[in-house]
């Protein structure tokens, strides 16, 4: 006679969703807290930016950073036809700006925005922690996406404060 098998609790690996699905994959990456940057480009003399959460160093020597971007963003036209591109880290301080770039239809660049033009005619935003003007090398298509990949040839890693967050669908604020 051989003894009742005891009831197993769920393997923590069954996950929440289903195998392979968006859903599994947002809400997998809402545990990932990702810094926060600004990508702008320049489309027919008019400045263009979004906020970007997938922002990476990609290799050091060359300086390679990659990001993606969806091919129906707004910004999408000036990152496919621009040659450079601006990359800027968020402050704590700059959870309005970021909120800004992300929101469909907003004016990123109007008077609440300071900015400049920088090297190789890259929109440069005031106030961030650093920023980085890059040459795009690569373009390479990732479903509805670009994953891009740029060269930086310019930039300011001075300024000043703590990094901007992003985690659980919130712009957030180190914590000590």
């Amino acid at each position: 006679m051989t003894a009742p098998a005891a009831p197993t609790a769920p393997s923590p690996r069954s996950g929440t969703g289903l195998p392979g699905s968006p859903d599994l994959l947002r809400s997998v990456f809402r545990q990932h807290a990702a810094g926060v940057a600004v990508i702008t480009a320049q489309t027919g003399g008019r400045p263009a930016g979004f906020t970007a959460t997938s922002l990476n160093s990609v290799s050091a020597d060359p300086p390679l950073l990659s990001f993606t971007i969806g091919t129906g963003a707004s910004s999408w036209p000036a990152v496919r036809d621009g040659e450079y591109l601006g990359v800027h880290i968020l402050g704590e301080h700059q959870r309005e700006l970021a909120g800004l770039f992300a929101r469909s239809g907003a004016d990123r660049f109007g008077p609440a925005t300071d900015w400049s033009v920088g090297p190789h005619g890259v929109p440069v935003l005031d106030g961030v922690l650093a920023w980085l003007a890059c040459r795009v090398v690569a373009r390479v298509p990732a479903g509805e996406h670009r994953v891009i990949i740029a060269e930086a040839v310019a930039g300011d890693p001075t300024g000043e404060g703590r990094p901007l967050l992003y985690h659980q669908g919130r712009f957030n604020a180190l914590r000590d």
